[in-house]
């Protein structure tokens, strides 16, 4: 019986792991700084909220066509690639900021590139996590890709802030050099190139492609099987297909429909509140600290998502969830003072990664295995469908009635939405289990 590498042991997903590490909190440090060094340069709010937006929008609009493309090309050199081209978009940005010469545009299109990026490197990383590691360790894997994110949170936007209080520039080369370390990670860690539907990848019995030999860090050899590639059908036909599922699938449509309005709203408060803290005297150390609030709720929830993904069905959480968040951010407008807001902010994430894990499970079971990869695009691109439009909708409640009354028309918003999925029947009843039959 061969034995089975013990994922600490694991070097090539170590280095993987390492790599998302780095540059996810380049990428938080740049967070808070990109606004801030708006909001600096030309005093508005809701062109920092149309910065933001930008790379949402093109995340989202190449989203799905990428993970088809990442299936087709050699996801190595497509990792390597984006990851490198994010790090050559946060040195322009720097450069153009240490010569004085970036302009509001500047900002736009630097952002689209870096979000471009960005759709390409997550598919990749997905699926090399199942080319590298053995089935049996997926889920602790993903626990730790899930703290990882959290960390990064955490620790982000206070470095950010301090970065700020430096320079304005600091940050985005701070960014740039994470970047590079990620890319070097990348190619020590020999990301598997194989697409799914290259000639000689033969299929695993749970639905996955057999690596090729030697690829696997079990060290087991996997034979391949001739064949040839499958005919390919258009994108948009299976993109359809997908959609047409999801439509037929009552609960899972209405959850959906519930998330894509969490992630508008959700992602609408980060402007109002950098503009709350500055109201009430707090620097760009003091906002990152704020922010802080969010990776100490993250890393407590990650902690008891097990356990509460257990005690409720998605059908009950998702409107929990919602209503706190809700709660959370009416509650960052009380006026005790700039530091006050981190207290509210803790349990805006506190519960979120149960929702995640209870979703993942519900998915894992109702969606049938051929049809997974493009489900988990569809449902991914569907809730971040309104997200773009989040930093333009809170930079506009900013500059109208100021950072406090922005955070608690969101909040009440918020408070709507989840009174509406309580009395939705189909939501109610949802239990995320697969249909008989």
């Amino acid at each position: 019986m061969t034995d089975i590498v013990q994922l600490r042991r694991n070097v090539r997903f170590q280095l993987l792991w390492l790599g998302s590490a780095v540059s996810h909190l380049g990428s938080e440090l740049t967070r808070l700084a990109m606004p801030l060094l708006v909001l600096a340069l030309t005093g508005s709010p809701g062109l920092a909220g149309v910065v933001a937006g930008a790379r949402t929008v093109a995340f989202v609009l190449v989203q799905m066509p990428a993970g088809v493309w990442v299936d087709r090309w050699d996801r190595r050199r497509t990792l390597v690639t984006a990851q490198g081209l994010q790090a050559v978009v946060s040195a322009l940005l720097a450069a153009l900021i240490l010569t004085g010469r970036a302009q509001a545009w500047h900002f736009v299109a630097l952002a689209v590139l870096d979000g471009l990026c960005a759709a390409f490197i997550g598919p990749v990383q997905d699926t090399a996590i199942r080319g590298i590691v053995p089935p049996g360790q997926l889920h602790a894997a993903y626990a730790q890709e899930e703290a990882r994110t959290h960390a990064a949170g955490l620790i982000g936007p206070p470095l950010g802030g301090l970065l700020y209080g430096l320079g304005r520039a600091v940050p985005f080369v701070v960014d740039a050099v994470t970047f590079l370390a990620a890319t070097l990670c990348y190619v020590l860690a020999k990301v598997p190139r194989r697409p799914a539907d290259r000639p000689g990848a033969s299929s695993r019995p749970d639905g996955g492609v057999r690596p090729e030999a030697g690829e696997w860090p079990d060290g087991e050899a996997r034979e391949d099987g001739g064949g040839r590639r499958p005919a390919r059908r258009g994108m948009r036909r299976e993109a359809g297909e997908a959609v047409a599922w999801l439509w037929r699938r009552k609960g899972l449509r209405e959850v959906t429909a519930a998330v894509m309005v969490l992630n508008l709203l959700g992602g609408a408060f980060l402007i109002p509140l950098i503009v709350l803290v500055g109201e009430r005297g707090g620097d760009a150390f003091t906002t990152g600290a704020v922010l802080a609030g969010l990776g100490v709720g993250g890393l407590v929830g990650s902690l008891l998502s097990g356990r509460i993904s257990r005690l409720l069905p998605p059908g009950r959480l998702l409107p929990a969830v919602v209503a706190v968040f809700g709660a959370a951010l009416a509650a960052t407008a009380l006026p005790w003072g700039a530091w006050w807001p981190m207290v509210p902010l803790v349990f805006v994430t506190l519960s979120t990664p149960s929702l995640n894990v209870v979703m993942n499970v519900a998915v894992a079971r109702m969606v049938p295995e051929e049809m997974l990869g493009r489900m988990g695009a569809v449902l991914s691109t569907g809730g971040m469908a309104l997200k773009p439009l989040g930093p333009v909708l809170g930079g506009a409640l900013a500059a109208a009635l100021g950072g406090a009354a922005a955070l608690v028309v969101l909040g009440g918003l918020l408070g709507l939405t989840a009174a509406a999925a309580v009395l939705s029947p189909e939501l109610r009843g949802f239990t995320g289990e697969a249909p008989d039959g």
